[in-house]
């Protein structure tokens, strides 16, 4: 997040070298602003023998991807991915194991990905505007974010992409 004027007196930030790197500093006060990634949870779904991949309000009609959301305050990525999954789809779930953690520049954010093993009826929130099941050995990885946690999920259980 790019801001422009210090949080705590107002005044304008500018960049300065902090001898490794640039970072938006105030020069009245002296406060850094770090812009440090946002934790973000990701959960490959598993859900009636396939994989569960949804697409959000208002995106493409054919982008779909991951359940993800931010990391909240004083839980666990473990507590974060289960509470997203059953926000945005109704369903229980349990972790099956972690995939992985990759950063994601583009959205400055750091994300932490669960493959999960769910049950019940989907039901979806007010995020998403539809979801489809995958069967695993038809997953195309996508080339960036949540789409390297599909690819590693993926080589793991010995499946690769077919070519389109």
């Amino acid at each position: 997040m790019n801001v422009t004027y210090c949080p705590h007196c107002a005044t304008a930030l500018h960049l300065q070298h902090d001898g490794e790197r640039e970072r938006q500093t105030c020069s009245s006060c002296g406060h850094i602003h770090y812009d440090n990634p946002t934790p973000v949870v990701a959960a490959l779904v598993e859900h009636e023998g396939a994989v569960v991949l949804a697409r959000g309000v208002g995106w493409p009609s054919h982008f779909f991807g991951l359940i993800t959301g931010f990391l909240e305050r004083g839980e666990t990525p473990e507590q974060g991915v289960l509470r997203e999954v059953q926000e945005e789809l109704g369903l229980v779930a349990e972790i099956a194991g972690l995939i992985g953690v990759y950063a994601f520049h583009k959205k400055n954010q750091l994300i932490l990905a669960y493959h999960v093993k769910a049950t019940g009826s989907i039901t979806l929130n007010h995020e998403l505007e539809e979801f489809k099941h995958v069967l695993p050995e038809a997953l195309q990885p996508w080339p960036q974010g949540t789409g390297l946690a599909v690819r590693d999920w993926m080589a793991a259980r010995g499946l690769y992409p077919q070519e389109p």
